[in-house]
């Protein structure tokens, strides 16, 4: 019997997604050069795979994106910084220096780093649980991070919060209850419309909250009153120990928002999460009320630091991913490829972000 029940599960899974179904590129490095650099400042154009995204009830972000040497420059120091963060908490959680939960997010940082370059200063941002890199891009400081996950009071949130809860003015946390900072999310969003500012609000969850119950009344709300939020699923593949395909009949997240239009995206590559973001912020403040937005994104270590992350998927796959599709080896490849440093210069910039780290 149970033989039987896991064939006809199999089959279940296999149905879900159209055979040929064309799915997003998740390369970090497939980005090609358009037009040559010139001086620091100067724009010049790329332009990203033809996968990078897929659109519901919408077009898709444009494929050719203007971006700077400083822009790419700037962004690979906040990646490493990032990075070198998340292996330091890390550490210091083994060490048993931190206590209780500790999610990281090493093999995201295209994400967060690529959100705050196309948001504007004003613009608000929730999330869940995986909130570090977030809390410090979004105005707080990599020592009010740290201080924070050691329950000191020179914390973000004076030793009180801990991992899962820091804000700043503009960054709404961090937030234990799965799903419950999406409605939170539309609430921000409907405050900052009553109030007539022209600020976006950007509310994230992770494929394992996308089943939520509360996920699904928010989206109705913001649709009805039309509101400027953006609706974002970081999909890295695993709610907890689960693969979206077992906790999922339709794991293609951006549709999941009947009647609000969607983009999915590749969270891999920088440029294109700031080309979506940028997208996406642009929509919904022209009138057009929410949208969703999906990055199909991968996290290398497991949902928490109690989680081993190797029970419910192979180290093969894990190593696969970190040598073939790590965010900031693509655009270091980006970089070098384009005559914008040399690698020793990137080794430098490495050194500073963990000496940067190492202070705090």
């Amino acid at each position: 019997m149970s033989s039987r029940l896991a064939s006809i599960s199999r089959r279940a899974l296999s149905r879900r997604i159209p055979l040929g179904a064309r799915s997003v590129q998740v390369a970090a490095d497939s980005t090609k050069l358009s037009s040559e650099p010139g001086e620091p400042s100067q724009p010049f154009t790329v332009t990203l795979d033809n996968n990078t995204f897929k659109g519901y009830r919408t077009e898709a972000p444009g494929l050719e994106v203007s971006v700077t040497k400083e822009n790419l420059m700037e962004w690979y120091k906040q990646m490493t910084l990032m990075r070198k963060m998340e292996q330091a908490a890390g550490a210091m959680y083994q060490a048993k220096l931190i206590r209780g939960f500790c999610h990281l997010a090493v093999g995201q940082e295209a994400i967060s780093v690529g959100f705050h370059s196309a948001m504007a200063k004003d613009d608000k941002l929730i999330t869940s649980y995986r909130c570090h890199p977030f809390a410090v891009l979004r105005g707080g400081t990599i020592t009010g991070v740290l201080a924070e996950l050691l329950g000191r009071q020179a914390g973000m949130s004076n030793g009180k919060g801990g991992s899962m809860h820091i804000f700043t003015p503009t960054f709404f946390g961090g937030n234990g209850i799965v799903g419950a900072q999406v409605p939170l999310g539309a609430g921000i969003a409907f405050a900052d419309k009553y109030m007539n500012k022209e600020t976006a609000t950007f509310a994230l969850y992770g494929d394992g909250a996308a089943n939520q119950g509360q996920v699904f009344e928010a989206f109705n709300m913001a649709k009805l009153w039309n509101l400027p939020c953006v609706f974002v699923c970081e999909n890295n593949k695993y709610g907890m120990g689960t693969s979206a395909e077992r906790s999922s009949s339709n794991t293609e997240y951006y549709t999941r928002g009947d009647l609000i239009p969607g983009i999915q995206a590749n969270g891999m590559d920088v440029i294109a999460v700031h080309q979506a973001v940028k997208y996406a912020r642009d929509w919904t403040l022209s009138g057009n009320g929410p949208l969703l937005l999906e990055f199909v994104t991968y996290r290398y270590g497991g949902h928490s630091m109690s989680d081993p992350g190797t029970t419910y998927r192979t180290r093969e796959e894990v190593q696969r991913m970190r040598s073939t599709q790590d965010p900031i080896k693509g655009l270091q490849k980006y970089i070098e490829d384009w005559g914008l440093a040399t690698e020793e210069t990137l080794k430098e910039i490495d050194k500073e972000s963990k000496a940067e780290v190492d202070a705090a």
